[in-house]
C-alpha cells in the first residue's frame, strides 16, 4: 500500500506527522512518500503542483494531504497560488466525489454552536460533486462590458455548467451510500433560480427511480442552509454541486463542535482518494503546535476504509479518537472547563496510546 504524503503549508505539516504517526502504530505494512505541495512547492519549484508531486499522486494508492495557502502568495497570480495545487489533483486525478462526514461526539456536544439536544446524536454525510460547477465552468475572466446594467465597465464572469454524466455520477454514489446509512438522500439545488440546477434536479430524480428503497427528498440551498442550523438531524445524505457543498460542509463543520474534527475523502470511480482535513492551513497558528490534528488522523481513518480495504484498521482509529475524547483530552479548539488542553503533538501521542491500549486488549 503505497500512500503519498503530501503535508502541504501552514499547519499541514504539523497536522499530517501526527497522522502518519497514527498509522505507523498500526499493524499494517505502508510505503510512504514524501512531497511538496502548494507554497511550499512554489517555493522550492515555482509551481504549488510540481510535476514530481502530480507523478508521486498518480502512482500511489491513496493521497494523504495537509492544508495549502498563505496571505503572503495572495498576490501571485491565480495559476501559482498555493490552493491551485488542491484543484489541479482533483482534475488530474479524477477526484470527482467529495465524502465529508459531520459527526458530533457525544463528548464534544457543548462544544458545538448550537444546543445539545439538537446535536445529540448527528450523523450526516455530505456528498459535494468536485469537478463541475462554477469552479471549473468555462468561460470565465474580465471583459469590458457590452450590455447589462452598465455597458462599458469592468466586469468578471463565471460559468455554472454540468453536464448529465456528472450529475449522474454524484448521485449513484448518494444513493449507494445512503443504502448503508439511514437510506435517505437530501439533494440540494436552486433549481427556482438556476437552469443548471433544474437540470440537476430532473437528473438526480431520473437516477432516483433505479433506487426504489431510499428516500429522495428535494431542497433549495437557501431553505437547507436553514435547516442544518434548525433541525441538522433531519439529514442522513445531502448531495449537492460543487460551490454549494463546498460551503454547506463548513456550516456543518460548526455543528460537531470545531472544523478541526471533520475528516474527507475525495474519490474517483475506482475508489483510489486524496484523503484531507476539511480545515485551511490556518497560517495564523503554524508553528505554535496548537492546530487539532483529529480531523486529518480520521482523514487518515477513511482512507484505510475506502480505499486501502482495512476497514478494520479504520474502526481502531476512530475507536481510539473517542477514547481520547472519552478521556478529557482537547486541543484548544474544542476546550472546555474541566477538560485537559493538549497541543498537536500530544494529541497525537494520546490517539496513539489509545491504539496500543486496545492492541493489547486484543491480544491478551
Amino acid at each position: 500500500m503505497k500512500i503519498a504524503i503530501l503535508p502541504g503549508d501552514g499547519i499541514g505539516t504539523e497536522i499530517v506527522a501526527e497522522a502518519v504517526k497514527v498509522l505507523q502504530c498500526l499493524d499494517l505494512k505502508f510505503e510512504m512518500e514524501h512531497a511538496l505541495v502548494g507554497g511550499a512547492a512554489y517555493d522550492a519549484h515555482g509551481h504549488p503542483l510540481p510535476d514530481s508531486t502530480l507523478s508521486l499522486a498518480k502512482a500511489a494508492d491513496a493521497v494523504l494531504f495537509g492544508a495549502v495557502g498563505d496571505w503572503k502568495y495572495d498576490k501571485l497570480v491565480r495559476p501559482l497560488r498555493p490552493e491551485q495545487a488542491i484543484l489541479g489533483l482533483r482534475k488530474h486525478l479524477g477526484l470527482f466525489a467529495n465524502l465529508r462526514p459531520a459527526i458530533c461526539y457525544e463528548q464534544l456536544m457543548h462544544a458545538s454552536s448550537l444546543k445539545p439536544e439538537l446535536v445529540a446524536g448527528l450523523d450526516i454525510l455530505i456528498i459535494r460533486e468536485l469537478t463541475g460547477d462554477i469552479y471549473f465552468g468555462q468561460p470565465r475572466g474580465r471583459r469590458t462590458a457590452v450590455d447589462g446594467h452598465f455597458p462599458g465597465a469592468e466586469e468578471a464572469f463565471d460559468t455554472m455548467r454540468y453536464s448529465k454524466p456528472e450529475i449522474e455520477r454524484i448521485a449513484h454514489v448518494a444513493f449507494q451510500a445512503a443504502r448503508k446509512r439511514g437510506r435517505k438522500v437530501t439533494s440540494v439545488d436552486k433549481a427556482n433560480v438556476l437552469e443548471t440546477f433544474q437540470f440537476w434536479k430532473d437528473v438526480v430524480t431520473e437516477v432516483h427511480a433505479q433506487y426504489p428503497d431510499v428516500e429522495l427528498e428535494h431542497m433549495y440551498v437557501d431553505n437547507a442552509a436553514m435547516q442544518l442550523v434548525k433541525a441538522p438531524k433531519k439529514f442522513d445524505v445531502v448531495v449537492t454541486g460543487n460551490m454549494f457543498g463546498d460551503i454547506l460542509s463548513d456550516e456543518a463543520a460548526m455543528l460537531t463542535g470545531s472544523i478541526g474534527m471533520l475528516p474527507s475523502a475525495s474519490l474517483d470511480k475506482a475508489n483510489k482518494g486524496l484523503y484531507e482535513p476539511s480545515h485551511g492551513s490556518a497560517p495564523d497558528i503554524a508553528g505554535k503546535g496548537i492546530a487539532n490534528p483529529l480531523a486529518t488522523i480520521l482523514s487518515a481513518a477513511m482512507m484505510l476504509r475506502y480505499t486501502l480495504n482495512q476497514p478494520e484498521a479504520a474502526d481502531r482509529i476512530e475507536s481510539a479518537v473517542r477514547s481520547v475524547l472519552a478521556a478529557g483530552y482537547r486541543t484548544g479548539d474544542i476546550w472546555s472547563e474541566g477538560t485537559t488542553k493538549v497541543g498537536t503533538r500530544e494529541m497525537g501521542d494520546a490517539v496513539v496510546a489509545a491504539l496500543i491500549t486496545t492492541k493489547t486488549i486484543t491480544k491478551s
